[in-house]
């Protein structure tokens, strides 16, 4: 059984309902991140016993499969592009940007699904945008492999701002302090790669790396994909 399974609880005085338990969640992490979160917090910012709670939820990960829920209907817009390559574009630039939003949901992408109506939404938008267009075996690897990079992607830029914040660093910062070190390291010689990329390559920043990545990807589905007959 899963959380959306389980009957909500009609108990008083505070009434509570799986939207409420997750908007409250969301708030702490929102706050705090994951580590804010847990079953009493949640309890105390509702204004209710913690045993309320197990009315409606289980575990903690069945609270975490709530939040994940709730946000993912930040990612889905009310139109979508008719476009294959549009449709997953979009999708992947509003799940980073509520990614950004909440920094948490990076420590929760790529897990198990999460069988939330909004979630599945998601999935079924991902999945629709290649249907038809290929075998269905060929639309989930597709789609699956766009994921791999939009998770990956999302989550190393949510950890260099989170790096940015535990150090007091920006990337420049970071850059100029740790300078000397590269720049003995590479006069060796032994890395003349890695050497040309540091000194002759255009550094990016996160949103146009992303977009860039992303589309080197769309372009490799593509090519995957069955041509049209003439």
């Amino acid at each position: 059984m899963t959380v959306w399974d389980r009957p909500e609880s009609s108990h008083r005085p505070v009434p509570l309902d799986r939207e409420r338990i997750a908007a409250a969640a969301v708030a702490l992490a929102d706050e705090g991140g994951l580590a804010a979160v847990s079953l009493r917090r949640v309890a105390a910012r509702l204004g209710a016993g913690p045993m309320r709670l197990y009315g409606h939820i289980a575990t903690k990960d069945e609270l975490f499969d709530l939040m994940v829920d709730k946000v993912h209907a930040e990612i889905l817009p009310e139109e979508l592009p008719g476009d294959w390559r549009e449709v997953l574009r979009v999708l992947a630039h509003r799940t980073r940007q509520t990614a950004l939003r909440h920094e948490w949901l990076a420590d929760l992408l790529g897990g198990r699904p999460t069988l939330g109506p909004n979630g599945l939404a998601v999935a079924e938008a991902n999945l629709a945008a290649l249907d038809g267009l290929a075998d269905i075996d060929t639309v989930m690897r597709a789609v699956g492999t766009v994921s791999a990079y939009v998770i990956g992607a999302i989550r190393r830029e949510v950890a260099n701002l989170r790096a940015e914040r535990a150090t007091g660093l920006t990337k420049r910062d970071w850059q100029r302090a740790s300078g000397p070190h590269l720049t003995k390291m590479l006069a060796t010689g032994r890395f003349p790669v890695l050497a040309k990329a540091v000194y002759d390559g255009t550094d990016m920043n996160a949103e146009d790396s992303f977009t860039t990545g992303l589309d080197w990807v769309l372009d490799a589905v593509g090519a995957r994909l069955p041509r049209p007959s003439a």
